[in-house]
This record gives structure tokens, sequence and C-alpha cells, in this order.
């Protein structure tokens, strides 16, 4: 059954379902709910996209075919997260559809069931609030290891290493699959050893010779992969500079999600590749309050203590008060917390907001900010919640539709393989339905596809 968008119009009871078939409905519903867990989204759209009339023949199909009061199975499910998943997708309480939809004893029997209006704030929103929050902690919790996908390589001997890849790359044509295979299976301390023995050995930059035999996307994969982090990172919001257009996404993703001592670390290789430094380079190529976030961002001070509840509360209040000030000011407010906040304290602020507002502190920010402001926020909020998530977002993006973002698929997988990536891949699978793995095979090709492969480090 498809799931409906982000943002999508639940259709209420104006019009009757088409090709409408009660029984099936009835057969779809009681699927949903048998078994370990239910399938909560499933039955949303389902119930949310008939008739006041045809909801009530789904109830009388269902008794008549299992012998069960389908309200009664209904209130075995999670409420609280049926009604938290409800508003998420349709920006709207679960209790205002069925208030305004439905009628007679069937409308007080629904909501009784759904138990709580998250639209009147305050009332009984905080509950779900809280349970919200706690699935952020326990998700935190449950991936406080996070995991790489590539791993330093057992028994690594960079003479041997240094001389395969000479060979790979002498004479005519090119062994793509050794090299393939010893850039994506060694660390990036490895590679760069790697670097040097090859330079002492053959008086040769290894960087240059594979820039020379590589080319396309393999070339800009593995090059990438033999640069240092840092160097990486520095050389990526170099390119999202330069030219005419800047790579606005490409700034937001590494800015918004690396570590302090990351940061730092990236400025320095910045100022020695580049003779500049990253904060007049960001100065220079951008403009207004996003060159402010940047800036802040790119300064890696943000505070790296445990949450304040005290302060949280007062952070939240800062910034759910959406109607004092101009937007600037409004602007100014988020930038303050969400650019110097430590994640933990973050967290709590997070949830102090829903408990204020009744939204989610996303849903407010893509309400009240637009363009780049709001990209930058928003990239930092989910990187707060679930920055591997956040991660899987992206790689899916860069592999949906028609076409493939080479560049921002290349580098998440560069850039994660030894931080996040193994993370990266369960959630992938987890909200996506397949794997890292299909996705790459399905959308790429050839070395490039190879490569990737490597990097991913195996099928979930």
């Amino acid at each position: 059954m498809a799931k409906p968008a982000q943002g999508a119009k639940y259709r209420g009871s104006i019009r009757d379902f088409p090709d409408f078939d009660p029984s099936q409905d009835a057969e779809a519903l009681y699927t949903a709910m048998k078994g370990f867990g239910s399938d909560k989204e499933a039955i949303l759209e389902l119930i949310t996209s008939r008739s006041n009339r045809q909801r009530q023949e789904v109830c009388q199909s269902y008794k008549s075919l299992y012998g069960k009061d389908l309200i009664a199975d209904l209130n075995e499910l999670d409420m609280l997260d049926i009604r938290e998943i409800f508003r998420t997708k349709y920006e709207k309480s679960l209790y205002s559809m069925i208030k305004n939809d439905t009628s007679g004893e069937y409308k007080k029997a629904l909501l009784k069931l759904c138990g709580g209006d998250d639209d009147a704030a305050g009332q009984f929103f905080p509950e779900a609030a809280q349970v919200a929050y706690q699935m952020w902690e326990l998700s935190a919790v449950a991936r406080v290891e996070l995991k790489g996908t590539v791993r330093p390589a057992n028994d690594f001997n960079p003479d041997a290493d240094a001389k395969a890849l000479r060979k790979a790359m002498k004479g005519l044509g090119t062994d793509e699959g050794t090299i393939i295979d010893i850039i994506t299976h060694r660390s990036n301390a490895q590679r760069q050893q790697i670097r040097q023995t090859f330079k002492s050995h053959f008086g040769r930059d290894l960087m240059a010779d594979l820039k020379s035999e590589l080319s396309g996307d393999l070339a800009r994969l593995i090059l990438g992969l033999m640069m240092p982090p840092a160097h990486y990172d520095a050389k990526q919001l170099k390119k999202a500079m330069e030219g005419a257009g800047t790579d606005e996404k490409a700034l937001i993703e590494i800015l918004a999600t690396r570590t302090n001592a990351e940061i730092q670390a990236i400025n320095e290789a910045y100022k020695e590749d580049y003779h500049k430094s990253l904060e007049d380079a960001l100065s220079s190529d951008t403009s207004g309050h996003f060159k402010r976030i940047l800036i802040s961002l790119a300064t890696g001070n943000r505070e790296e203590g445990g949450e304040d509840r005290d302060q949280a509360r007062e952070d939240a209040q800062e910034i759910a008060d959406t109607s004092s000030g101009d937007k600037t000011s409004l602007e100014t407010r988020f930038m303050t917390i969400l650019c110097t906040r430590s994640y933990p304290h973050l967290r709590r602020v997070f949830q102090e907001f829903i408990k204020m507002t009744n939204y989610d502190v996303e849903h407010t920010i893509k309400k009240e900010m637009s363009g780049d402001v709001k990209d930058a926020f928003v990239a930092i909020v989910q990187s707060v919640k679930n920055k591997p998530l956040f991660f899987a977002d992206k790689l899916y993006k860069s592999m949906k539709g028609a076409g493939t973002d080479e560049k921002t698929l290349t580098r998440i997988m560069v850039s994660r393989s030894e931080i996040d990536l193994l993370n990266i891949r369960r959630e992938f699978i987890e909200k996506y339905d397949k794997s890292v793995h299909q996705a790459i095979e399905g959308d790429t090709s050839g070395d490039f596809m190879k490569a990737l492969l490597a990097i991913c480090g195996g099928e979930d």
C-alpha cells in the first residue's frame, strides 16, 4: 500500500474512494494488525482515504469476516504512536480528522479510542512528545557505538601494496580491479603510509599516477579515499564555492555535521591547501544570514557538555516565540542556540519545544523560514536527532529518480566510510526497505559500482 507523502492532505469524506471494496479493506486492516508489530502507516493510509460511509462498511465487513470488532482491535494498538505518525504526515491531529469527518456513535467510539487532540496545546500532546523524545534517547543509546565499514587491514604491508599499485598502472592498460581492491580495503592512515612508501620506492607521486590512469567517477572516488579526511572535506568545501554557482547543500552537509575537532582540522587543511582561511572563503562566497550560520558552524566552537534542563527550557522558549520580533530576529535566536549548544542539550531543547508549542522544531523551521537558512537549520536539527539517518536520507536522494547525484554519493561514501557508514546502512534499510548495496547496484555501473560496493562493505 502506498505511503502518504510528507505533509500530504488526508482525503476525508468529501468523495468516496474509487473502486471501494469493504471486504478487501477489512482484510488489509486485519493483515496490518496481526502478528508481531503492526503496520501503522498502512492503517492510517486506509482509514484516512475512505469516506465516513465507507469506513462504517469496512467495520461491518471486518465483523462478518473475522467475528471481531474493528474499533476494539484498533484499541489494542499504540495510539500515541499512531497519532504521532498521523501528525507528522498530515500536519493535523488524528482527533481533528475524526471530529470533522465522522458522525454519530461511530464518531464517539473513534474519539474515545483516539484519546486526545494533538492540536490542543498542552492537553494530551506532552505524552506523545515524551514518547517521541524517549525514542530519540533510545536511538542515541542504541547507536552510541558508531561503526564504519572500512577498517585497518590485518597484516598490512605498505611495501607490497605500493609495488602492486605500481604494477597495476605500469605499461599499457590499467588494472582497475587491483587498485580498487587495495584502496577500498585499507584505512585512511594505511593509505597515507602507502603514499609515502610509493614515493620512496619509485620516486613518483601516487596521487598523480592514479589521476593519470583513472577517469570520471571512479577517479574522484579513489582520489577522495586517498586524501586525509580533513583535506578531503576542505577540498569539497572549496569545490562547492568554485565557479559561478555555489553548492549550498554541500556546504551545509559538511559544516552542519562535523565535530569540533573535525571542523578545526578542516580549517587547518583549508589554510594549508588554499592559502586562505575558510572563514574568508565563506564570507566572500555567501551572504546574509546564511553566511553568518556557516561562519558560526565553521568556528568549531560548539559546547560539548551535557544537558542543562533549566537552560533547555529557556532556550526552547526563546525559539518558540515566533510572534515576537521580525524574521531576522527569529533566525538570529535559532542560530545562537542551534549553532552553539551541545548535541545532548539540543535534544532536551527539542523535547521542551514540543511541550510548549505542540510542534516539532523541524516543522516550525520549515514553516517560518525559507531557502538556505531553512535548509541549514533543518540539517542541524536532523543531525542532532540522528546523524546516520540524516546521511541515509542524503544517500537515498542521491540515487533516487532518473539521474544519479554522483558528487553527493561519492562524498558521503568517502567521508563516512570509517566513521558511521555501517550505522547509515542500518538506517537506510529500516527507512526505505532496501539496502544501500541494492541501491548502488541499481543506480551505478562498472568499476565505479565495484568500488562503491567495496566501501559499502556488504549486503544487509
